[in-house]
């Protein structure tokens, strides 16, 4: 039998709030500890306690990180899902088991192996209390033992995932020993059909969720208020931030917090709270997912139409209503584009990684502050709550771009200050914060109609005037927000663009479409909105272009359609469209890409 080695998928279906996450962490972290690229993904239930979950880690020496849809070795230990997970296996796959699952009488071309989990646990903890949560160990250890994941590899991963908890490390040792020992007299041991040999691709990286990675960009970025309502699978951005501002952001001296963090009674009042914040001068932010992002419409427009700058994570899930919760999307990027009501176009940022999530904390209290609006930051689930492996990021030594802000020293600009007028052209105003002595830069804030002094009126040529100025201030945004990144000469016949989490599957589709169909496509991974020239310019260069999303109706293609000047070139984009709550996969992409050629060669021909 051939083995596969360093190159294959553990699929573990468990039970929530077993402790299951943390012997799933081990495993992956033992793994990387080899040197080996992994990526871990979690699919958990909504409800509490009791429910199935899954976690999947794909083990891959050339670094692709999306989801595999195809499982080697699946690991059950939940009496609910077992039956459906097995016969979702591919022929070939290995199955550890509770010696009770009937997994031999359900498929025969698969290798099942029986594990007497009670039996093992209970040897190796005389505790009845501590098993239930040790037991979990049992599977690391033979799964351990049949890879070969060293035991060197396991304790730097127990010793990150339990710190000093030196009982802990010590309890869970015992258990993975057992498993080792169980395994080690298994006759499968020496023909089982997967293996990990070391390899040196993960020296100096790191792993970290995209949240972990907003959260720490955003204590990089200056920010100092945050205003929030829990909400999945939003929550960890703040819970991150709160531990890396209490480690970055307390005085070492006088041990006073330089930060603040409120927990609102809902989205509203938290989008108010960081309007009213930024106002006064911090740099504020919330984070948040769709019904979030639903209430803070009518504050989204105060902030657009008064110019007010705001920094707002919404990491994505399944809706419409309450949805899919803890499951991924991209199904907000409409709705936050044009959030509120009356003409709106708000600047969307859309990372494609976890140093994106990092970086793009920066881009946007910046690109929020120098054009006084409101900036969203569309992560997902599956960016958000799951681990990636990445590079360490980046000091961010750039100074804050604060924008056109006006102090008592500038006589000279105050003299003939309006809040709301176009001095120079680009269409964003200068803004005077409060505490300021001279009274010329004093005015008022509102959200109703107010013409260049900020004076109020309901005059239409006055309000035409400041929507008009809106739009020039969106156009000056387009040179200054991530341009998007072309992949591929750009003089291919095919194009595909994509964006956000699906960036990690569309990379891994271009190498099988080349390497599997001698196809080459050129790959546009747009970045934020608005959109820049170089969209239209791959719409024009392109005699088809496949626009891949995570959504039902075509969001991205529906803000492309929307622009002005590309009507001619609709005709050239189809979709591919993938919104079933599970990350997407390479293959499904380049199953849908040949099939889309195929028919349109079959129509050549006739």
């Amino acid at each position: 039998m051939s083995v596969k080695v360093n190159d294959f998928s553990i699929h573990v279906a468990t039970v929530n709030g077993s402790g299951s996450q943390s012997s799933n962490n081990v495993l992956m972290r033992s793994i990387f500890r080899m040197g080996i690229p992994v990526s871990g993904k979690n699919l958990f239930p909504s409800n509490i306690q009791g429910l199935p979950t899954w976690f999947t880690i794909r083990v891959n020496k050339d670094g692709w990180a999306a989801r595999k849809a195809e499982t080697e070795i699946l690991v059950c230990m939940n009496d609910q899902t077992y039956v459906e997970d097995v016969k979702a296996l591919k022929p070939g796959s290995v199955v550890l088991h509770h010696e009770h699952m009937s997994v031999p009488a359900l498929r025969k071309d698969v290798t099942s192996i029986s594990i007497p989990f009670s039996k093992i646990i209970s040897e190796a903890c005389p505790d009845p209390r501590l098993r239930k949560l040790a037991v979990n160990m049992v599977y690391v250890g033979v799964l351990a033992e049949f890879l070969g994941i060293t035991d060197e590899g396991l304790e730097l991963a127990m010793a990150q995932q339990f710190k000093t908890k030196q009982k802990v490390i010590d309890l869970n040792r015992a258990a993975i020993v057992a498993g080792r020992k169980f395994a080690k007299e298994h006759s499968e041991v020496a023909s089982f059909p997967f293996k990990v040999e070391p390899m040196n691709k993960t020296q100096g990286k790191i792993l970290i969720e995209g949240n972990a990675a907003c959260a720490l960009g955003s204590v990089f970025s200056g920010c100092t208020v945050v205003s929030w309502y829990p909400i999945t699978p939003s929550s960890s951005v703040i819970d991150y931030f709160t531990e890396y501002a209490e480690k970055y952001r307390v005085d070492p001296v006088s041990k006073q917090k330089n930060f603040a963090i409120v927990q609102a009674e809902d989205e509203l009042s938290a989008m108010g709270m960081v309007l009213g914040a930024s106002w006064m001068g911090a740099r504020a932010m919330t984070s948040t997912s769709g019904p979030g992002i639903s209430l803070i419409a009518e504050f989204t427009g105060l902030g657009y139409f008064a110019e007010i700058p705001a920094v707002v994570y919404d990491i994505q899930r399944v809706g419409p209503s309450t949805g899919l919760p803890t499951r991924t999307s991209q199904a907000d990027v409409l709705f936050a584009a044009i959030l509120s009501h009356g003409d709106t176009k708000n600047i969307c940022l859309y990372p494609g990684s976890v140093l994106e999530c990092y970086e793009f904390a920066a881009k946007a209290f910046d690109t929020a502050e120098r054009f006084q609006t409101p900036v969203f930051v569309l992560s997902d689930l599956d960016i958000g709550m799951n681990f990636y492996m990445a590079d360490p990021f980046p000091y961010l030594e750039a100074p804050l771009d604060r924008g056109k802000v006006l102090t008592d020293k500038d006589t000279e600009k105050l003299a003939t200050y309006g809040r709301y007028a176009d001095v120079d052209g680009d269409g964003i105003p200068y803004r005077t914060l409060p505490g300021m002595k001279d009274r010329r830069g004093v005015f008022f804030t509102r959200g109703s109609g107010h013409n260049e002094k900020a004076a109020y009126t309901e005059s239409g040529v006055e309000y035409k005037n400041v929507m008009d100025r809106l739009l020039k201030k969106w156009e000056t945004a387009k040179s200054f927000v991530p341009a998007p990144i072309l992949t591929g000469s750009g003089k291919n016949r095919i194009g595909v663009i994509a964006y956000g989490s699906s960036n990690e599957p569309m990379m891994e589709s271009i190498h099988q479409l080349k390497t599997e169909a001698a196809l080459e496509v050129d790959y546009l991974r747009i970045r934020a909105y608005p959109f820049s020239n170089d969209v239209k310019k791959f719409l024009e260069n392109h005699d088809v272009i496949y626009v891949v999303e995570q959504n039902r109706d075509a969001q991205l293609l529906s803000l492309i359609k929307m622009e002005k000047g590309y009507e001619s070139l609709l005709s050239k984009t189809e979709s591919i469209l993938h919104y079933s709550g599970l990350p997407l996969d390479a293959r499904y992409i380049t199953n849908h890409v040949l099939e889309l050629e195929s028919n349109k060669q079959k129509k050549r021909i006739a």
